[in-house]
């Protein structure tokens, strides 16, 4: 079993950045693939990007060379760096690990 908590969400203007953390713990030996998504209201569930356990990236084309993904393998911690956050950034945010493993999610508010 894995556990996920999220911190770094809230409230920012336009153009302003926050930074997500997700922290795993429980009974694992190492993790695999670990990403966010994000779900707005009214929307499905989205990918924002993902990580592999030796760093190769992947992202939604919404939020490339806006938004960074990065891990600490040895905090078994995986961030996410918005820039130039956007109005249409606005979501809830959640973690996730391979292979089904689930945060609960943390609001991210992008205001005009």
């Amino acid at each position: 079993q894995v556990q996920l908590v999220e911190s770094g969400g809230g409230s920012v203007q336009a153009g302003g950045s926050l930074r997500l953390s997700c922290a795993a713990s429980g009974s694992f030996f190492s993790l695999g693939a670990m990403g966010w998504y994000r779900q707005a209201p009214g929307k499905q569930r989205e990918l924002v990007a993902t990580i592999t356990s030796s760093g190769s990236t992947n992202y939604a084309d919404s939020v490339k060379g806006r938004f960074a993904i990065s891990r600490d393998n040895a905090k078994n911690t995986v961030y996410l760096q918005m820039n130039s956050l956007k109005p249409e950034d606005t979501a809830v945010y959640y973690c996730w690990v391979v292979s089904d493993y689930w945060g609960q999610g943390t609001q991210v508010t992008v205001s005009s």
